[in-house]
């Protein structure tokens, strides 16, 4: 018969190494408290890894190089899911990835529905920042992601040719869902809203 301790240990396996995980991914297999426990015997068997308080990984494995480090994006996802925040990639990040900037940002920082702060995670300092914009739900990660980009360009770095890059990353649809989510936008980017949705429509 298998105990939770087996079916726990094989929902890690079959993730595939590199997995980092919170207890609330087994919450539909037994209680907080049980699954606390059977977590902290799989890391004293050397079965997974714990990385932070309620975060561990099933830690990949190299040989010559040996046990490696998650990344920041997995950490950050962690840490998201035990404090029940979203996150998404920082204004800045999403700036560059849209092509508005080639600068990559030069420390870890993530756009979050919670309040701001600074996490050590492991041996990493993982910024936090409040979202300036909301993160809309029912609209796609590149409309987010535009969304980000532009609070963080400001009104005054937004000019026909940003609307032109813009234009060809967003659906009618999202801008339809963009024009329901403008009482939580500011003014200008309302403005630079309607202006994009004249360039996809025209």
């Amino acid at each position: 018969m298998n105990t939770i301790s087996d079916t726990i240990l094989r929902r890690i396996r079959a993730k595939q190494r590199g997995w980092v995980f919170t207890p609330k991914d087994f919450l539909d297999l037994a209680t907080r408290g049980a699954v606390d426990n059977i977590l902290s015997r799989l890391v004293k068997r050397g079965a997974i890894r714990r990385i932070d308080k309620g975060i561990y990984d099933f830690p990949k494995i190299i040989p010559i190089i040996g046990t490696l480090s998650p990344s920041s994006d997995d950490l950050a996802t962690a840490f998201a899911n035990k404090s029940g925040n979203r996150i998404f990639p920082s204004g800045a990040m999403a700036a560059n990835l849209l092509g508005f900037s080639t600068q990559v940002p030069a420390k870890i920082v993530y756009t979050t529905t919670g309040k701001s702060c600074i996490k050590k995670i492991g041996n990493r300092n993982i910024i936090f920042q409040h979202a300036r914009v909301p993160l809309i739900d029912d609209i796609s990660f590149d409309a987010n992601l535009l969304l980000q980009a532009l609070s963080y360009l400001g009104k005054d770095y937004i000019d026909g040719d940003t609307i032109q890059i813009c234009a060809k990353k967003i659906s009618k649809h999202d801008i339809l869902s963009l024009n329901k989510a403008a009482g939580l936008m500011p003014a200008w980017l309302v403005n630079t809203i309607h202006k994009l949705q004249d360039r996809v429509n025209g």
